[in-house]
């Protein structure tokens, strides 16, 4: 989940709406990579979740990642809810998931090496004060009475809201996690290209990624629950996003459908005053019930973009939100994943050519079949096996032809960071299958053991 946003001064005219989603553009030679993973935490004696407060709880690992490892604090009415260092931030989640939004940078090196010094600091921590992290798409044992709610003004309003417009809503935000990268785009022509391509192929990284086949201590059915859960939030704020397809797609009606999308909030003075449901539209007339009078800031729009929550969606960049959160090995394989594909025009035209015969409803079934199945999942002859073997060469060209080296120039590119897709497509199996196979077998059904054996 997103801190408040500075986007800028007051808005007086419609067309900044739009301005404020093409002044992402930026040529290539600045275009970077931004990596988001979040975790889970737990108590090692009990593996009950963590609180927020207290003596093993997730502001010791806070304040310990502060005192200890050089994070500046940032707080909201006196509580301590996040971190900031080098461009980079950790965050909490609803449900005290803790997340690391890394710096923009330039190589799948630099967001690697810096996701593995994330953790190592994060275990340091974690170890002193007797919790552990696991990363895995939902959490495996745990009810939704087990799970604290944040200290966030944000998280307090969504929470209520939830329950009216969905029935999952507040299962995705204390029981789940993700795993997420953030790309650059030069032109709205290359924006509505990278994200026709971003939203079709999300299954394919839903399918790559899995890895939440429990939920409150059994199997569920599906490989990726996560992915389960995000369809029955929202019906307004998620989804595939079938116009993005349409003809007379680009930064203009990306704004309209974020304008048509209920607010949550308006941040006013460190404080989050609530605007459930209430419509943006209205805010540009000086309309909103809850600041009637008020004319809204940019800020107030990049606020509101956080609260659009497609399968990909574009704020100044573009996220892509498919993907479980995982072992270590795909927190690095999820960059270099999009990263081989977007950002080499030959592969980006490539991965155009493999779904540009796809329907909405094709793109829609791919993404439920994925979740239920993952690499097993088909789709009216679409194989997911084979369709995921097909995008992941398309991401191995790619990385080969960005020829960003690492290690000193001793490893020349980023493709072995795709690795761990490569092992999984050989084998046919993903995390969530091989959490499965120890759960009927080694473990013999006890899902205790899976703190042990996958924490970080």
């Amino acid at each position: 989940m997103s801190i408040p946003q500075s986007g800028g001064g007051p808005i007086e005219d419609h067309a900044q709406l739009a301005q404020y989603l093409a002044d992402g553009c930026k040529p290539k030679a600045d275009w970077r990579i931004g990596t988001e993973h979040e975790k889970f935490g737990y108590c090692k004696d009990t593996h009950k979740p963590i609180p927020y407060a207290g003596e093993r709880s997730v502001l010791a690992v806070l304040e310990g990642l502060r005192d200890h490892h050089g994070w500046a604090p940032v707080t909201e009415d006196s509580n301590l809810i996040g971190l900031e260092k080098d461009g980079a931030n950790v965050s909490l989640e609803p449900g005290g998931q803790l997340e690391l939004s890394g710096a923009p940078l330039e190589t799948i090196h630099e967001t690697c090496d810096e996701v593995n010094a994330h953790l190592r600091d994060v275990k340091d921590i974690a170890d002193k004060v007797g919790v552990g992290f696991i990363g895995l798409g939902a959490a495996p044992e745990w009810h939704h009475d087990d799970m604290p709610l944040m200290p966030k003004g944000r998280y307090k309003l969504m929470d209520a809201y939830m329950q009216k417009v969905g029935t999952m809503g507040r299962t995705m935000m204390r029981r789940t996690c993700t795993v997420q990268v953030n790309l650059d785009f030069a032109s709205e022509a290359d924006m509505v290209q990278k994200f026709r391509v971003a939203l079709a192929l999300q299954p394919v990284a839903t399918a790559l990624f899995a890895n939440s086949p429990f939920f409150e201590g059994q199997p569920n059915g599906h490989k990726s629950w996560r992915s389960r859960v995000w369809r029955d939030l929202d019906a307004d704020r998620t989804g595939m996003l079938p116009f993005v397809f349409e003809d007379g797609m680009g930064f203009e009606r990306y704004a309209d459908y974020a304008l048509d999308v209920p607010m949550y909030f308006v941040y006013r003075d460190g404080k989050y005053i609530d605007a459930l449901g209430q419509s943006f539209r209205d805010f540009l007339r000086g309309e909103l019930p809850a600041l009637p009078g008020e004319m809204p800031t940019l800020s107030d729009w990049a606020d509101h973009l956080t609260t659009a929550f497609p399968e990909a969606r574009i704020k100044k960049f573009m996220e892509m939100r498919g993907a479980d959160g995982g072992p270590w090995r795909r927190l690095c394989a999820l960059p270099a994943f999009w990263t081989g594909i977007m950002y080499d025009q030959s592969s980006l035209d490539a991965a155009t050519d493999l779904i540009k015969g796809w329907t909405a409803p094709q793109r829609e079934a791919l993404r439920i079949a994925a979740s239920e199945d993952a690499l097993a999942a088909e789709v009216d002859g679409i194989k997911m096996h084979d369709l995921a073997r097909e995008v992941v060469e398309i991401a191995n060209a790619g990385l080969i032809a960005r020829a960003r080296s690492g290690a000193d120039g001793l490893i020349p590119d980023e493709t072995h960071f795709l690795n761990a897709l490569r092992e999984s497509l050989d084998s046919g199996q993903v995390p969530a299958d091989e959490l499965l196979a120890r759960y009927h077998g080694e473990w013999g059904g006890d899902l205790g053991q899976i703190y042990d054996e996958f924490s970080y």
